[in-house]
């Protein structure tokens, strides 16, 4: 599954960036998301699929925490490029003939390196607030990576502050790019309503069926994990919700936006085909 995720991911980089046709903002948009995700799943599959072969299943403290760090930056980063490809969906279909005038290069640029920062600001946050916590008593993590959740039962010192900035920051984080996707949605829902030729409305809805698919699977096991109290927690239910997040979703992703999109297909195959010319 790790193989796949990563040449999934490595095969739209380069086919999007081999194909001069592809270099607008969408496409943009899903290389950098690509390229999260596969980040997000090198953050955790490497370590764990070491620890098997290795026999071995200990990690560091500052490995500990730099991986919880990179998980919560990578996790941000999905769902801020997904707020953004949300917004973009809305213009092409709402305001297409404004499109190009609206979605610059230079807005596409700001839009993900603002991801990019208060991604990396709000990981900061959380890594920090573990680093004064004290951990005095057992020391084995019941997960197959560093999470917050399960490190914060560990600790032996007061977490009421984490978990309040996890469930009030961490959660305005994740919830204002889900309003956003949804508003975005709500509005392109009724925009394509008015088409009046079925053909039509099945092509709008089509261009976003690929991304709707990616943003149910990931903000459904997000929602799972991370906003319900920790006393309804257990080890198995987390466990099997960031398999999810952390696997699966980074590795359908390719499949999804490839077996949907015309345009992706034929320049995957182009790619493809001249790798086979050039062997």
């Amino acid at each position: 599954m790790y193989l796949a995720t990563v040449l999934g991911n490595l095969l739209i980089l380069l086919a999007i960036s081999v194909d001069s046709r592809l270099h607008i903002p969408m496409y943009f948009f899903l290389c950098n998301l690509s390229f999260v995700d596969t980040c997000f799943s090198s953050t955790t599959v490497p370590k764990v699929l070491a620890n098997h072969v290795l026999g071995s299943q200990t990690i560091s403290f500052s490995g500990c925490l730099m991986q919880m760090y990179f998980l919560f930056e990578f996790a941000d980063m999905d769902n801020f490029l997904l707020a953004v490809m949300a917004y973009d969906r809305f213009v092409a279909v709402c305001h297409p003939l404004h499109y190009s005038a609206k979605m610059t290069p230079q807005l596409c640029a700001l839009l993900v390196t603002g991801s990019w920062i208060i991604a990396s600001l709000n990981a900061l946050l959380h890594t920090l607030l573990m680093v004064r916590l004290s951990f005095c008593a057992d020391n084995a993590i019941p997960h197959f990576f560093c999470d917050v959740t399960p490190l914060l039962k560990l600790s032996c010192s007061d977490t009421h502050l984490n978990e309040v900035m996890i469930l009030t920051e961490g959660a305005l984080i994740m919830i204002t790019p889900f309003v956003c996707i949804l508003a975005s949605y709500v509005l392109i829902t009724c925009a394509v309503l008015r088409i009046p030729s079925t053909k039509g409305r099945w092509k709008a809805f089509s261009t976003c069926g690929s991304h709707l698919a990616v943003v149910s699977l990931f903000y459904g096991t997000i929602i799972a994990v991370y906003f319900n109290p920790s006393s309804s927690h257990s080890s198995e239910k987390d466990t099997a919700a960031t398999v999810m997040y952390t696997v699966v979703t980074p590795m359908l992703n390719p499949f999804i936006y490839s077996l949907r999109n015309r345009d992706l297909k034929r320049a995957l195959g182009k790619l493809v085909g001249r790798k086979a010319c050039s062997s």
